[in-house]
């Protein structure tokens, strides 16, 4: 700022005021048109001329939607609902935009002299200053669109006329005011330029008169666009004065702060400034800079330095207003100080500054949000006409076919009724028997998976007969629904596409059976109805009813266990007799061929025979008598006198260890892997006697379905003929409607676009340009 004001003085012949150039002092009228307040006017303007067609199209679109409203399938409620709320919101918003213009706040302390700035901004003596006139309330001074200078109190609409600032100031005094209420003062847009390019001035009260900052903040400050600190070049910046600033920063993200040091011209007159020329002035200015930047950048933290550099400004108002009113014959000429063409040129800089920041801040925050709504809404309605237009094209078509195909399909009825019943019940005893072959196949393949599916059943298992009988139940209930579902899955999707397909078939068949008479009629429909799907009733609860399980410990390697296991192998074929080895009981024969554990010979009671039992009841008898006891005592002792007491106490040791590792595992879990086998051993063997029943009645209700559905077409196609005349008449006005519907969407949706591309070019000119 220092080399600027050394610029300037440069370039002036003198430092006297009689020594000044000839600069023109005042803003020239003929390039208001080139102001960068221009762009927030024409900005405005544009944005009004678009929300105008968009609320003409809106209105449009909404008259049509309520004509095609009763097109079952076109328009529902809720669309029509949609649109009419926008309706509301682009006049909301076309009120708001006539509202919109660039305001500009003034803080500062009181008396430093914003009256007086703003006064010279405007170029006339609009607010009262100087001696004796205080603002004590909120003033905000807007250009007055009936050419007329009048004021009007909040809360009231009552416009009282002020022809002078005398006027303005005596109707003020008269008004009992609070500090933060608010008077707009009405002045004529052809005495203001600023005024005439929807520039606001709001001037307030001092921020040291008030406590009650938040409020201002609140009430007048939230929709502010540039805000100015006129602060005393005097005296250094105030703690009020930055607690206002503070709070102003923390509502607001990085708000446009300008600082004018007014009264700088009171620095001119001081005798030490003449005598030591301009050293010590420049170092004050420097001092006042400084502390202004740092308020600026690491106080609020709104700009950089160097943008800072820019926002702060040494002015004397009163003088340059005295200037200006002398230039336009209002007032007298008076002495210029020392220094006025500097000053006079650093406010001209500042009003050139915050022109520039005050049109860019202001078409952005006033309408940035406004056009991205307005492209929200020409975006919404474009979306929901391409629907429309996409769901009238396709309605249309589906008509023109259903039309097409019922004047096609009205061939060859009564000469063909004959051939196609035989035809479908010839098809329909195929697929039942196709059916009754593949539900046999299947249940038998899962039948042998049937102890995968058992296995898959965790519900907790406990011995106890009340538990244990809740756990069948529960076991019955997953068998059942793990080979419904195993079924299904197998068989449901293979039977569905036949029945689908054999529907359709016979559909496809019974729609070309119609009489002679009707050959211009319409296309029979087939009702809809839910897919068909094949219930499998296997009721595992009754069928397993009978079961019984055996949880008693028996030891692997036991007496009776090894009898049995000996009993059980092939070569114990010739000691039990060749009847047994050629002729298995029918109830052995049912059993799955699966392995035995080793450690487990409970599963070997289902598959000793009877003969077997004998040997073994022979067996056991024998040990238990004195002489089987007698004869293990000399087995004993012949075998510890031959091979030593120490392997015959090894080997006890050893056997009562696999004895105790056995009982110690026979645990919940070895109970229930027991269970599952004799429940899937029992199973197995009630599933196998169903297995002829289940697939009967499968293909039963096969059959029930597909002769259902044959006799729900041919009742169809007696309905059908005595409506055919009356659905194609309905068809040719449901085309007509629909190709009306679908023209008018398409104009309605390209304008829509067209919408939305003036708002992308307004964006373009008037947002990006100026960012």
């Amino acid at each position: 700022m220092a080399a600027y004001i050394n610029r300037t003085i440069s370039l002036m012949s003198g430092d006297g005021p009689h020594n000044r150039p000839n600069v023109p002092l005042l803003r020239p009228t003929n390039g208001a048109d080139n102001s960068p307040l221009q762009i927030f006017v024409k900005a405005k303007k544009k944005i009004n001329d678009i929300f105008g067609e968009i609320e003409d199209y809106v209105q449009d679109t909404v008259q049509y939607m309520h004509d095609v409203e009763k097109e079952d399938g076109i328009v529902s409620e809720e669309k029509v609902r949609q649109i009419e709320e926008f309706v509301d919101r682009v006049q909301g918003i076309r009120e708001v935009l006539a509202r919109d213009h660039m305001k500009v706040a003034f803080f500062g302390r009181t008396s430093n002299g914003k009256s007086s700035v703003i006064n010279a901004m405007l170029r006339d003596k609009v607010l009262p200053s100087g001696i004796g006139h205080t603002t004590n309330c909120f003033l905000q001074v807007e250009g007055s669109a009936t050419g007329d200078a009048y004021l009007t109190l909040e809360g009231s609409n009552e416009q009282r006329a002020v022809e002078s600032v005398g006027q303005l100031a005596h109707a003020l005094c008269k008004e009992k005011l609070s500090e933060s209420q608010l008077v707009r003062v009405f002045w004529p847009k052809n005495r203001c330029l600023l005024l005439r390019d929807d520039v606001v001035f709001v001037d307030s009260p001092g921020v040291d008169v008030t406590p009650n900052l938040d409020e201002w903040i609140d009430m007048h400050c939230l929709d502010a666009d540039v805000f100015v600190l006129v602060a005393n070049a005097e005296s250094t910046l105030m703690l009020t004065e930055k607690n206002f600033f503070h709070k102003v920063s923390e509502k607001l993200s990085k708000p446009n702060i300008f600082i004018l040091n007014n009264r700088w011209d009171a620095s001119a007159s001081e005798p030490e400034f003449l005598d030591q020329h301009c050293n010590e002035q420049e170092e004050v200015r420097r001092q006042h800079q400084e502390r202004a930047i740092d308020f600026l950048v690491k106080e609020l933290g709104v700009c950089t330095p160097k943008e800072a550099e820019g926002r702060i400004f040494f002015i004397s108002a009163k003088e340059v207003l005295q200037a200006r009113l002398a230039e336009q014959g209002h007032a007298a000429c008076t002495p210029l100080t020392e220094g006025f063409q500097t000053r006079y040129f650093e406010f001209q800089d500042f009003e050139r500054q915050f022109e520039e920041c005050i049109s860019k801040s202001a078409v952005r925050t006033k309408f940035e949000q406004h056009a991205q709504r307005g492209k929200y809404i020409a975006t919404q309605l474009r979306d929901i006409l391409e629907g429309i237009y996409s769901e009238a094209l396709r309605l249309k078509e589906l008509k023109l076919g259903q039309r097409k195909a019922l004047v096609d399909k009205v061939n060859h009825t009564e000469q063909q009724l004959v051939l196609v019943t035989q035809e479908m019940k010839k098809k329909i005893r195929n697929m039942v028997e196709d059916v009754e072959q593949r539900v046999s196949k299947a249940l038998t393949e899962e039948i042998r998976r049937l102890s995968t599916l058992v296995d898959e059943f965790s519900l907790p298992f406990h011995s106890e007969p009340l538990v244990l009988n809740v756990y069948k139940k529960e076991l019955h209930l997953h068998v059942e629904t793990g080979l419904g579902s195993n079924l299904r899955a197998r068989l449901s999707t293979a039977l569905a596409m036949n029945m689908e397909q054999s529907q359709s078939e016979m559909t496809a068949k019974m729609e070309t059976l119609l009489p002679d008479a009707y050959r211009c009629a319409s296309n029979i429909v087939m009702p809809r109805r839910q897919p068909f799907e094949i219930l499998y009733r296997l009721n595992c609860d009754n069928l397993c009813a009978d079961f019984h399980e055996d949880l008693e410990f028996r030891f692997s390697y036991g007496v009776m266990a090894l009898l049995q296991r000996f009993a059980s192998s092939g070569r114990a074929g010739a000691f039990l007799g060749l009847k047994h080895a050629k002729k298995e009981s029918p109830q052995s024969a049912l059993l799955p061929a699966t392995p035995v554990e080793p450690l487990d010979g409970r599963t070997l009671y289902s598959n000793v025979g009877l003969d077997d039992w004998s040997l073994i009841s022979r067996v056991a008898v024998m040990g238990a008598t004195s002489q089987g006891t007698m004869g293990c005592l000399l087995v004993a002792g012949f075998m510890f006198k031959t091979v030593g007491w120490r392997i015959v106490a090894v080997t006890g040791a050893l056997y009562s260890c696999l004895y105790l590792y056995e009982r110690l595992t026979w645990t919940n879990k070895a109970k229930e892997r027991s269970f599952k086998r004799q429940y899937v051993a029992h199973a197995t063997r009630k599933l196998r006697m169903i297995v002829d029943l289940t697939s009967a009645n499968c293909s039963h209700q096969v059959q029930q379905e597909l002769s259902g559905t044959f006799a729900r077409l041919c009742s169809l196609v007696d309905k059908a003929t005595t409506d055919m005349d009356d659905q194609l008449k309905l068809l040719e006005r449901e085309v007509a409607t629909l190709d009306s519907a679908s023209g008018k969407s398409k104009v309605l949706r390209n304008k829509a676009n067209y919408l939305a591309h003036e708002l992308d070019l307004f964006v373009d000119a008037y947002l990006k340009l100026h960012q």
